[in-house]
């Protein structure tokens, strides 16, 4: 064979592969060998009843320590069945591989080379070397070695793990060249099928038109192609998209049902799906339930949204290759539920039970889906089906209990990773890191960070944002600055926030010249430093304006469009906002005079940056100047700016103005949609309820219809102000335009009613005075379609707080109609604290964090007003921990009702000792 790569030199200093080794290896590779399975492992317990966002009870951290514990050992003794090559070969094989990386081949001379040691060498990866182009020229390296050996030559089927390493590995040229350099060797010639490597070679390499070529000289000289290669021909042009040559070449080839399964993916992948189906009922029933030929169809019919007829193939062809690519096809199109019934559905009829990778795959969308007890329920399954679990299931597993607030179960398991064969992937390890800063435990989450990075590893951006964020918030801020040095030694560049927070918490730690020094830590990278990067601009910016070190910051957003970088308008707002907020006018109009030099924005545009700053930091006669300066410099005024320049009124609380200003535009031109929107939602934001109802009954008899957001800006207002016959008007008008009722809208009605009883006596004023009008009732569109007033809303709610036994039930009825949010929730769980149904607010709790609703800071508020209320300080306690340990602070009444109910709790311990 050619030499590909240049004979390697020899040491002095020999590496001699350990006798044991040796040993290990030809038992290893023999026909002897084989292990017994280890006995089953039980089932595990149920899994305990707990939120991974609160810590348990005190009283029941006992039984969920017994739980965890029973989980961890019978999961343990699960993975320990996991049939994995026993470790001395791995040590053996990884020992080859470091006499390769010493180039000390002497060292290997005594290997007893077979295929199977061969194969198994080029297959296997080492544990201290990264997957990669290292990896590959060590594999080549020892394939160029082991095929100049006396005594053994390579295989077909070694070749053909090399070919597809090389092509895995996009080195497709590598192996086109190789094959150019093999068949100009004369000695190749006399290789048995040595044509038939060729065209291996080829079609492997992505460029099979270059083996129809070699088959033609074949053809000429009386050869043939034998019936493996063949396919692996036919299957090149498919997967090359040359279906016509495909279709030409397989008119010559014997039929087969290898050959008709090529062509049916052909059929597939040209949509002629039809033709597919009629190809396969051509195959013998063993031949077409197998597996690869049904399997196409059926996944390529769920690729295209057509189950019906996907399931009439899995029907006809029924067996386990077809009911796994029917479970493939189901998965990838997101439909689980349907996927679950048909496992039950089939398991219950037939005994049917998918193999590990189709249960793998299913675990994980289902994790993505937060769906944790069907996945521990699959788990189980798994464990009491005997199904021995791979690297995957392994993993997914560690995972879940990461989700699933049993990180305690997930650390025991993750510490005995090498004994239990446990290779963590990314996903692992970003979970383990999450769930460990939940629970409070960051220099655990440091000791995973540091072997995670040893792995090859870096957290993703998510993982990194939340470690950092934890540890700024625990003033670990060297820390913070030790991770960020190894993101840009791993060439991962933190995201915004990350910078932003520890620059925040760098100033508030009085540390305000390194947090200015931040920009520079990847100097030494490039000569620019981090400056090159937009998000360091931004980062730095909004940092210096928290400080309120406002002198630099004209002359860091004119320096970040020197590097090519665009200041947005939310950031030009902010620092706009920031010089008026301090009264530096006149840094102002400089950095606007500089900015019209420049052509990186419009003229009208940068003055409406400006106004819109000047607007929000309620600085309106800055803003009425730059309005000004505009109309001077013979620049028209648009509509935004017009609406900039209202709401710069507006914000002032200098209403005259404002409705001077909109009166001038009027007298000019008619008011649009969106004029009439701000000026209104303007005025319920200066809370002048009678001015904006003028202004929207206005709007309304011109035949204009304001947004859902200025009709829920007007309800917020009346209802606040407790004029809730105007309210029901407006609600009826809303009505009246088809609109489907926002979240916001039912939220506020649900508050008020929660307040008292007012919102409901003015609907039922309102049904009085409308007797004789039937009322049409109307479409919701929530999460369902169903009919419901709102009236009906209020009546329920109303009637659930005084009965105090439906607001649970009222809940689920809500999502049918209504489009609900977690204020929502935060409403009913506020009125079942105000009942003191804390048993029923903990269930309510847990219902909606297994919807996948995110608790926010007034959720563990109301937990822990409730629990105070109640007099219950342990529980109140609990919360306040998880309250904290997300991030959360309690109001100034939750927090004095906190303090009484220690305070009460300290009288009493001190009146017991007495």
């Amino acid at each position: 064979m050619p030499r590909l790569l240049a004979p390697l030199p020899r040491r002095s200093r020999r590496l001699i592969l350990p006798r044991p080794l040796l040993a290990i290896l030809s038992n290893t590779f023999s026909a002897s060998a084989s292990a017994p399975h280890p006995p089953r492992a039980p089932p595990p317990p149920p899994l305990p009843q707990l939120s991974p966002l609160l810590p348990p009870r005190p009283e029941d951290a006992g039984s969920v320590a017994a739980a965890s514990s029973a989980i961890a050992a019978s999961f343990r003794d699960w993975f320990l069945e996991a049939p994995a090559p026993p470790p001395a070969p791995l040590r053996a094989l990884d020992a080859i591989y470091e006499a390769l990386a010493a180039e000390d081949t002497a060292a290997l001379e005594a290997l007893p080379l077979s295929e199977q040691l061969v194969l198994s060498v080029l297959r296997h990866r080492p544990r201290k070397l990264p997957d990669g182009d290292a990896l590959l020229l060590l594999r080549l390296r020892f394939f160029d070695w082991s095929g100049r050996r006396p005594h053994y030559r390579h295989t077909r089927a070694v070749y053909h793990v090399v070919f597809r390493l090389l092509a895995r590995a996009r080195r497709n040229a590598v192996v086109v060249d190789w094959l150019r350099l093999f068949s100009d060797t004369t000695a190749a010639a006399g290789q048995p099928r040595f044509h038939d490597t060729l065209v291996v070679g080829y079609a492997v390499a992505g460029d099979p038109q270059r083996g129809l070529n070699v088959l033609g000289r074949m053809r000429f000289r009386g050869l043939d192609l034998d019936a493996v290669s063949s396919r692996i021909l036919l299957n090149s042009l498919v997967d090359a998209s040359l279906h016509d040559l495909a279709d030409s070449f397989a008119r010559n080839l014997v039929s087969s049902p290898v050959a008709t399964c090529i062509l049916i993916k052909s059929l597939c992948r040209r949509a002629r799906l039809e033709d597919a189906v009629a190809l396969l009922d051509t195959l013998p029933f063993a031949e077409a339930s197998r597996g690869p030929a049904a399997g196409s169809i059926i996944t390529e019919f769920c690729r295209r949204g057509r189950f019906a007829e996907a399931a009439q193939i899995v029907d006809k062809f029924a067996s386990c290759d077809v009911y796994g690519a029917w479970i493939h096809g189901l998965i990838e199109a997101g439909k689980l539920d349907t996927t679950l019934k048909f496992l039950s559905d089939k398991k219950e009829a037939e005994g049917y039970i998918p193999d590990g990778q189709r249960y793998d795959k299913l675990v994980y969308r289902l994790l993505r889906r937060n769906r944790l007890g069907e996945v521990y329920d699959l788990l189980v399954e798994m464990m009491e089906e005997g199904i021995a679990p791979g690297r995957s299931t392994m993993n997914a597993a560690l995972c879940f209990f990461c989700k699933a607030g049993l990180v305690e179960v997930a650390m025991h398991l993750y510490r005995s990773r090498m004994e239990l064969g446990i290779n963590p992937n990314k996903d692992v390890y970003n979970n383990l890191i999450r769930a460990l800063c939940r629970g409070g435990e960051t220099e655990e989450a440091c000791q995973v960070l540091e072997q995670a990075m040893a792995g090859g590893y870096f957290p993703g951006r998510q993982t990194f944002a939340m470690f950092a964020s934890v540890l700024c918030q625990e003033g670990k801020l060297d820390k913070v600055r030790e991770l960020l040095d190894r993101a840009l030694k791993q060439e991962v560049w933190p995201m915004d926030s990350v910078l932003a927070k520890y620059l925040v918490a760098l100033c508030k730690s009085g540390n305000v010249e390194e947090a200015c020094a931040v920009p520079q830590i990847a100097s030494s990278k490039s000569h620019v430093g981090l400056y090159r990067y937009e998000s360091t601009y931004k980062s730095l910016i909004r940092a210096l304006i928290l400080i309120k070190r406002v002198d630099v910051l004209p002359r860091l957003i004119l320096e970040m469009q020197d590097m090519g970088h665009i200041p947005t308008r939310s950031l030009y707002q902010s620092v706009v906002c920031a010089l008026c907020e301090l009264n530096r006018y006149t840094e102002v109009l400089e950095l606007l005079d500089n900015q019209l030099k420049r052509s990186e924005l419009q003229p009208r545009v940068c003055y409406n940056y400006f106004i819109s700053g000047a607007g929000h930091a309620k600085k309106a006669d800055m803003a009425r100047e730059l309005y000004n300066r505009m109309e001077f410099a013979g620049i028209e005024p648009s509509v935004e700016s017009n609406i900039l320049l209202l709401i710069s009124y507006l914000r002032s609380k200098r209403i005259g103005d404002a409705l001077h200003f909109f009166n001038l535009i009027r007298g000019k031109k008619p008011p649009g949609t969106k004029l009439y929107n701000v000026f209104i939602s303007g005025l319920c934001e200066a809370r002048k309820p009678e001015q904006a109802m003028v202004f929207w009954r206005e709007a309304r008899d011109n035949g204009i219809i304001p947004s859902i957001s200025c009709y829920e800006h007007l309800v917020l207002l009346l209802c606040s102000v407790r004029d809730y016959d105007s309210v029901i008007k407006v609600i009826d008008d809303f009505r009246e335009t088809g609109r489907p009722v926002s979240a916001f809208l039912c939220n506020v009605l649900l508050l008020h009613t929660l307040m008292g009883s007012n919102l409901l006596k003015a609907l039922l004023r309102s049904r009085d005075k409308s007797n004789s009008v039937e009322m049409q009732e109307e479409e919701i569109q929530g999460r369902k379609s169903g009919r419901l007033l709102i009236g009906d809303l209020i009546t329920s709610f109303a009637s659930g707080i005084k009965n105090m036994n439906d607001l649970e039930q009222l809940g689920e009825e809500m999502e049918k109609y209504f489009p609900v949010d977690i204020y929502t929730y935060n409403m009913l769980l506020r009125g079942l604290s105000m009942a003191g149904r804390m048993d029923s607010a903990c269930n309510l709790y847990e219902r909606l964090c297994r919807m996948g609703y995110q608790p926010n800071r007034w959720t563990f508020d109301i937990m822990v007003h409730g629990f105070c209320k109640n007099g219950d300080r342990h529980e109140a306690e609990r919360w306040m921990d998880a309250m904290y340990r997300n991030g959360f602070y309690p109001t100034w009444y939750t927090m004095r009702l906190y303090n009484n109910a220690s305070l009460r709790a300290h009288d009493q311990k001190i009146i017991s000792f007495v």
